[in-house]
């Protein structure tokens, strides 16, 4: 389960992004109880998730060509420090009771941003960080459980931080996190990757990009189903203010506790991936995986107890786990080294980049028919992508062996 662990560069960064990422997940739970707590607005929940993730749709393409050109390493460090200084900015507003729902969305924007450079180098990144090509299905599953770890504890920290002190101590926290990775990054020996020789214009190479995503009909696959998904699976985000303080009576720790309860079933995906090896079998673990979202939504979305409502976004964590944990590690797998950047800042677009439209669709609908109506439908359409997945997976399985076969070969050498 911890293969990866080997190699010291990934343990700095495991070290680092275990702090960093708990910041991150009160920074973003202050950000949706603050804005609600401002404006009672389903639809401006739903406008701080599309303005926090807009630039990564818009920017990702673009950003992987840069990507595969820079040194991906201080492109890393730089996100980290601008990161922390729009934490910072965002703690310093709130703090002095300046904050308004529109400086929300402006530095929900910046933040976006800076994330549209930050996934891409940062899921390139993974490779460089275990050289040992075996590890990589591991260290992936170890990342996604360390995300998710910091998903189950940083929501219920910060609920509690709220109730206590308010919402600009979550914001001041976070941007001290960053101290962890940025130190953890410095102190990496990474090898240089020499500089490419073949360029050509940034608008070529991205559409060499795209040519290698969508020319190839196994990651096609992938990113439609990831795109469709994430869209309107993960979208329930936004309105989880909305059922802490209007479906179930509470304050921001009963959001804290829903948002946990999603992180907690999340972990323990991303710990059953981390024993697995090799990418063979990952088609059935994705398609179980949307399943399981598609029916947590539907069960959160009927739900009148807060225990049940627990349960149920535990199965979305566990099933969005399953599902973009697994895609990612296929597509890492089966993509060139040279293009590696472009196709994952593709894959970044199709999982993070689409969040934005269904974020923005969902707040819209839930103002207009509701909350509950609203995410059945989510769910719904979640079922139906996982099924309709499986049935073109055995053609899936089919053209992907040749490279499968291939990597498996390199993996025994």
């Amino acid at each position: 389960m911890f293969a990866a662990l080997e190699s010291r560069n990934f343990r700095l960064f495991v070290v680092g992004q275990s702090i960093s990422l708990i910041g991150t997940w009160m920074s973003q739970t202050a950000a949706l109880w603050l804005v609600y707590h401002l404006s009672s607005s389903p639809f401006l929940l739903g406008v701080v998730g599309f303005a926090s993730q807009l630039p990564i749709f818009l920017m990702a393409p673009l950003a992987g060509v840069w990507v595969d050109r820079v040194h991906r390493h201080r492109l890393l460090v730089f996100t980290q420090v601008c990161s922390m200084l729009q934490s910072f900015a965002l703690a310093g507003l709130t703090l002095s009771g300046r904050m308004t729902p529109g400086w929300l969305i402006a530095l929900s924007l910046v933040q976006g941003v800076i994330n549209g450079l930050d996934l891409p180098v940062r899921q390139a990144l993974v490779v460089a960080f275990v050289p040992k090509r075996a590890h990589l299905t591991n260290a992936i599953a170890l990342n996604s459980s360390l995300f998710n770890l910091a998903r189950l504890i940083g929501p219920a920290i910060a609920g509690l931080t709220i109730a206590a002190v308010g919402a600009g101590m979550c914001f001041l926290i976070d941007a001290f996190s960053y101290a962890a990775v940025i130190i953890s990054l410095l102190m990496m020996r990474l090898k240089v990757p020499p500089k490419r020789t073949n360029l050509r214009h940034p608008l070529v190479e991205m559409r060499e990009g795209f040519e290698a995503a969508f020319g190839y009909r196994p990651i096609r696959a992938l990113l439609i189903m990831v795109a469709i998904i994430s869209a309107v699976g993960f979208s329930y985000v936004v309105l989880t203010p909305l059922f802490a303080r209007d479906v179930f009576g509470g304050d921001a720790r009963v959001l804290g506790y829903l948002m946990s309860a999603s992180g907690a079933g999340a972990l323990a995906g991303a710990l059953y991936l981390g024993t697995r090896k090799g990418v063979r079998g990952l088609g059935i673990v994705m398609t179980v995986g949307g399943v399981s979202m598609g029916a947590g939504l539907i069960m959160f979305a009927s739900s009148k107890l807060l225990p049940f409502a627990c349960f149920s976004l535990a199965l979305v964590g566990l099933g969005g786990v399953l599902l973009m944990a697994s895609s990612n590690t296929v597509v890492q797998a089966l993509v060139t080294e040279e293009r590696r950047g472009r196709v994952m800042s593709i894959f970044t677009m199709a999982f993070t980049g689409t969040m934005p439209f269904g974020n923005l669709l969902v707040g819209w609908l839930a103002g207009r028919v509701g909350a509950r109506p609203t995410l059945i439908a989510s769910g719904a359409i979640c079922l139906v992508t996982s099924a309709v997945f499986y049935r073109l997976l055995p053609g899936l399985r089919a053209a992907a062996a040749p490279e499968l076969a291939r990597l498996e070969t390199a993996e025994v050498e």
